[in-house]
């Protein structure tokens, strides 16, 4: 199939563009202690010698990141210095002036670059024979603003404060090479993503199977790696979802690496679709407690209405023709995260209990949400494990 006309992605750059005015009004609002953690790592890179980076032990938040984040942090303090030169004291425990606060909000929203382009390149490999004539029911278009308007990256990256975004560009790209049958650039781009955050290593495994199948153990003739990227990388790139179910169960950073690999298929398939809305759902109401504060009350809950509202709506209308996307039991397990939000977030505080037992709603979210995530990671290996051979394909544009 030929390749998209320029024309018919002209809708992109709009897209990019609101999503970073959306995250330039996030600037002021609250920031956890990650926003000190970064700080003190600009200024242990930028005042020490490469030699005591990771010695140094003034603040609690030494430097614990591999390499490549190590240097990350000390380009960027060259850049902070025009800002506020007392950020990069590594004395300056807990500092967050003004200046401090708006450079490092706008080096998140700077590096999200690399997750555009890691998006665009994913999009580009999207299935297009669900083609419409309307734009917002294009495949390619659902999936750049599922992915582009990830709640869980926005209130994790721009209220919370850390750089996944970027991270997550780098995976993209380099899912989006394996789509496209540059096996090597994918390798490397994961080695990278690597030597970025190690907390990767998860995604280990399904790389280096993938790799061997589809790479080291083929003939070597002129089209076959493209080939095979297009028959064989969706199998294993669901078994790579697989394998972040237990990271995700364990760990509330970015709403799960798995609910964005998974976001590549919930447009290519009804099931996964089904899955992706369970995972998404229960995944990004277990990070509201990340948002415990007053004023980010109404933006959590606006944010997440929103973009559970589209994702629904938008991935019943591309499958309408095929069924509906949860069964009976799933609906009502989804609806129950209404009452138990508002139980939580509004009643229990009401309460007497709310001084003794304070953990209980962060207790009851958690249990609630590890179900629907537990079940979808299920859902998702049985689907694996049934699947003789991949049945779609996803070509690289």
């Amino acid at each position: 199939m030929a390749a998209p006309s320029a024309r018919s992605w002209s809708w992109l750059a709009p897209l990019a563009i609101g999503v970073t005015l959306l995250k330039c009004l996030l600037i002021p609002a609250y920031h956890s202690t990650d926003f000190e953690v970064h700080r003190n790592w600009l200024a242990i890179t930028h005042s020490l010698p490469v030699s005591q980076w990771y010695y140094e032990a003034t603040s609690e938040w030494t430097l614990d990141y591999p390499p490549f984040f190590a240097w990350f942090e000390y380009l960027f303090s060259l850049v902070a210095q025009y800002f506020d030169k007392e950020m990069l004291i590594v004395q300056n425990l807990n500092y967050a002036s003004n200046a401090t606060i708006l450079f490092q909000r706008l080096s998140v929203i700077l590096t999200d670059i690399v997750f555009i382009y890691g998006v665009t390149e994913c999009c580009k490999c999207v299935n297009r024979t669900k083609e419409s004539k309307e734009i917002m029911e294009r495949p390619a278009f659902i999936l750049a603003v599922l992915l582009l308007l990830n709640f869980g990256l926005l209130i994790v990256d721009h209220i919370h404060f850390q750089y996944n975004g970027f991270l997550f560009g780098l995976m993209l790209l380099s899912v989006a090479r394996m789509f496209q049958g540059r096996h090597l650039e994918s390798a490397l781009l994961f080695a990278v993503l690597l030597n970025f955050k190690h907390i990767f290593l998860y995604v280990a495994p399904a790389y280096g199977i993938y790799l061997l199948r589809s790479y080291c153990f083929t003939e070597n003739k002129l089209g076959s790696a493209a080939s095979g990227a297009c028959t064989t990388f969706p199998l294993q790139a669901r078994s790579l979802s697989c394998i972040l179910g237990p990271k995700f169960l364990g760990s509330v950073q970015c709403g799960g690496q798995s609910t964005v690999c998974h976001c590549l298929f919930a447009v290519e398939d009804r099931k996964d679709a089904g899955i992706y809305l369970i995972l998404v759902t229960t995944g990004h109401l277990s990070l509201f407690p990340l948002l415990f504060t007053g004023p980010e009350m109404p933006i959590k809950f606006c944010l997440m209405l929103l973009f559970t509202v589209y994702s629904f709506s938008a991935l019943r209308a591309l499958f309408r023709k095929e069924g509906p996307l949860l069964n009976w039991p799933e609906s009502i397990y989804l609806s129950g995260l209404v009452p138990l939000q508002v139980m939580c977030e509004i009643i229990y505080p009401l309460t007497s209990w709310q001084q003794r037992f304070p953990f209980v709603p962060l207790l009851l979210i958690s249990v609630y949400c590890s179900l629907g995530v537990t079940y979808s990671w299920i859902k998702l290996y049985i689907s694996v494990l049934r699947e003789l051979g991949p049945d779609r394909k996803m070509k690289a544009q």
